[in-house]
């Protein structure tokens, strides 16, 4: 049974910091490449930063970039997303995807955690 399950979200004041981790299992982690996105009510689903299979190579949002760093532990089968210097506009529900290295059509989500920032 594939799983992806995120957890870290909550409130925190702006220019506070944040980490969300997405446990993956049901799958072979290691040949996926792993994304978050967020969705803010009445807003589309965004990208926010992916991390290729091997964690080889990263991406951001321009709205995140040298903010937010993505990572991941192949041997515990888990990404994370570090966010310092929040800002209200970053309050959305964070959610990862997984995305088949060479097969992209072959993708699975999580259930998605909140993260609020105010203050």
């Amino acid at each position: 049974q594939v799983q992806l399950v995120e957890s870290g979200g909550g409130l925190v004041q702006p220019g506070g910091s944040l980490k969300l981790s997405c446990v993956a299992s049901g799958f072979t982690f290691s040949a996926f490449d792993m994304s978050w996105y967020r969705q803010a009510p009445g807003t589309e689903r965004e990208l926010v930063a992916t991390i290729t299979s091997a964690g080889s190579y990263t991406n951001y949002a321009d709205s995140v970039k040298d903010r937010f760093t993505i990572s991941r532990d192949n041997a515990k089968n888990t990404i994370y997303l570090q966010m310092n210097t929040l800002k209200p506009d970053d309050t959305a529900v964070y959610y990862c995807k997984a995305t088949h290295k060479w097969v992209n059509r072959i993708t699975f989500w999580g259930q998605g955690t909140q993260v609020t920032v105010s203050s």
